[in-house]
């Protein structure tokens, strides 16, 4: 029985690596391997997104928060609609304007050279980090399915993720991801149907033990302002507008997105694509917390302990009760997941290392032999990345669960990194070191409210993360502008 699965998981992991290696006669330039040639179609760049914003996180993650509570995330996902439409409108005409390579670029362009690094050092930050627990999510598949210890289920995975994103560039970063998303999504359909057969009535069982028990709630629409308010993580209001800050601050200002959105081959095909995505995203997210629904109703039926941590609820499940063959599939499903988006963290850490802090400090005029150099250069960089993620996954086993971990250390980060962005976007007169004031403001009311605040008040949600740092740096920056030009006033 195992066995069979186990040649699945192979014949998956040797296969996708495989694919994604045929595309390095594709590589070369740096214009190949970071933006894929802006040669892919709108509807895979959109899949790709998906499949970036995915990953084992949502997968192994999102079950477990309808097991405990309700189908109350879906607020979130409602604010990642609106942000999408924010970023449409707002940020992707300036990053249409020429050829950008990173969104730390239109930083530059702004405000100047210091605020590009302090960005884009904010964002290699921010993934390396919150990409570290999501490289320790897929060692506990790894650990389930094969036994092993959760280091060397990294390192399993890591490698093979490592050495396609290091041949294939971008280009093979795009078309692995559709690959991939489609078969994490057929995974989770066929898990849903198999778990819903150990469950005796089927649906109608489901239903009358999950509606009484209030698991297909989605909507708190409490509003109050008082700290209890914003203590709660999932509602509406917390969703729409926390949900909307994050997303903008992760698709519109985050190298993993918006890597994506510049590889597109126009802006109307970019904005398209960001915006299809969503559908997807919706109905992915709907399906895997109504995974966690039934399972809910299969522990609550048969009287078994759900196991610890439970972010072990739905790849252990998958492993023991489903059947020969498909129990791999959707092993292999839930490591789709996990490589997508390691690869795509492999490829915009490297972008982001090599365009906005190596190749600024080149001196020397182009010569034909430059973009060969380059390549190896942005191959080298992937490598360290992929050792750095490595040694960040190892630490994150003692984090906490894994998706709202995630989520948190991103949230921390976020609102200084969108804040900054809406200074450059929204103001003409906010300088460089205006900004810069309002970015470092930002990351120490955020370091409070995550860290210090929690242990003397009632904690504040992480859905409420970005919106806080954003308004700390936005004010902070649009107030030392201010300063400046009265300084300025004076000394005439």
């Amino acid at each position: 029985m195992r066995s069979l699965d186990l040649g699945v998981v192979a014949a998956y992991l040797v296969g996708i690596t495989w694919f994604g290696a045929r595309f390095r006669h594709s590589q070369k330039t740096l214009r190949d391997y970071f933006l894929g040639g802006r040669k892919a179609p709108w509807w895979a760049i959109s899949l790709s997104i998906v499949s970036a914003e995915t990953s084992t996180l949502t997968i192994i993650g999102t079950p477990t928060l309808a097991f405990a509570g309700n189908l109350g995330f879906l607020q979130v996902v409602f604010g990642y609609l609106l942000a999408r439409v924010v970023i449409s409108l707002v940020f992707l005409p300036h990053y249409f304007r020429g050829e950008m390579y990173t969104a730390y670029e239109l930083m530059e362009r702004r405000f100047g050279a210091r605020i590009r690094k302090l960005t884009a050092g904010t964002f290699l930050l921010i993934r390396a980090l919150a990409e570290g627990v999501r490289v320790f999510a897929i060692s506990i598949v790894i650990s389930i399915v094969l036994g092993t210890g959760e280091v060397a289920s990294i390192l399993v995975i890591l490698c093979l993720t490592l050495f396609y994103t290091f041949e294939g560039g971008m280009t093979a970063v795009i078309w692995t991801d559709v690959v991939q998303m489609f078969l994490y999504v057929f995974g989770a359909l066929v898990s849903f149907f198999v778990i819903l057969q150990h469950i005796p009535g089927g649906w109608p069982t489901v239903l009358a033990v999950a509606a009484p028990a209030g698991k297909f709630a989605v909507f708190d629409f409490r509003f109050a302002v008082s700290a209890e308010f914003f203590s709660r993580t999932y509602t509406f209001w917390a969703g729409l507008i926390g949900g909307c800050f994050l997303t903008t601050a992760s698709h519109g200002t985050e190298q993993l997105m918006v890597q994506r959105l510049l590889a597109a081959r126009t802006q109307g095909e970019s904005r398209g694509a960001l915006l299809a995505s969503w559908v997807v995203i919706f109905l992915q997210f709907s399906l895997f917390l109504l995974v966690g629904v039934i399972l809910f109703v299969y522990y609550t039926q048969t009287g078994l302990a759900a196991p610890k941590p439970l972010d072990r609820l739905y790849p252990g499940f998958v492993w023991q009760h489903l059947p020969p063959g498909l129990a791999g599939l959707v092993v292999a499903a839930i490591l789709a997941a996990a490589m997508s988006n390691l690869s795509a963290a492999l490829n915009s850490l490297a972008s982001t290392s090599i365009m906005d802090f190596l190749k600024p400090l080149a001196t020397r005029k182009p010569a034909p032999t430059e973009d060969a150099r380059w390549l190896r250069r942005a191959r080298a960089a992937t490598v360290a990345w992929g050792a750095v993620l490595f040694g960040i996954g190892t630490l994150a086993r003692h984090w906490g669960p894994v998706l709202e971990a995630g989520l948190s250390i991103a949230s921390i980060a976020y609102g200084g990194l969108l804040g900054v962005f809406l200074l450059g976007i929204l103001t003409r007169r906010v300088g460089e070191r205006a900004a810069m004031a309002g970015m470092v403001a930002g990351f120490a009311v955020m370091i409070y409210v995550a860290v210090i605040h929690k242990q003397f008040y009632p904690r504040i949600a992480w859905t409420w993360y970005v919106l806080i740092g954003t308004a700390a740096t936005f004010l902070t920056g649009c107030a030392g502008a201010l300063v400046e030009r009265r300084q300025a006033g004076a000394g005439q």
